[in-house]
């Protein structure tokens, strides 16, 4: 099993949540929102995310629809993925289907009002996604 931070992305068409993992792999932790700019600005920033936890490996969310099929919003998040490779980044995906549901309930379970959900649960669903493949690969082991 590997070892090191992993930073995750929730990709959305304006923001990008981000979260990262500690370096045994085992605790997904928000990290940021990021309000998107274009491809350029985008990958910089997310670069420069990964050389601040020193870690070329990036977890995107994927969007499926309910039957496993990929969509449109998927292609997009491989169009940026693509450029983060292009970078140097090294690129893993995993399902995201209902995590920011699942975001969004803990953060009303959590007590936390509709105005300040708004700027968290993107980088709350960032760490859903990442947490449920971290589970999965220690599953693995």
């Amino acid at each position: 099993m590997s070892w090191g931070r992993i930073v995750a992305l929730d990709v959305g068409d304006r923001r990008i949540g981000i979260a990262v993992c500690d370096e045994m792999r085992i605790i997904a932790s928000p990290h940021s929102v990021y309000t998107r700019v274009g491809f350029g600005p985008d990958v910089k920033h997310i670069k420069a995310i990964c050389d601040q936890m020193g870690t070329r490996d990036v977890l995107c969310g994927l969007p499926r629809n309910m039957d496993g099929t990929e969509g449109f919003q998927s292609q997009k998040v491989r169009a940026l993925a693509e450029q983060l490779e292009k970078a140097g980044l090294i690129i893993f995906y995993q399902d995201e289907r209902l995590t920011t549901v699942t975001a969004e309930r803990a953060l009303i379970e959590g007590g936390m009002h509709r105005q300040e959900r708004r700027g968290t649960v993107d980088k709350v669903a960032a760490a859903v996604i990442l947490q449920q493949y971290l589970d999965t690969l220690r599953n693995q082991a």
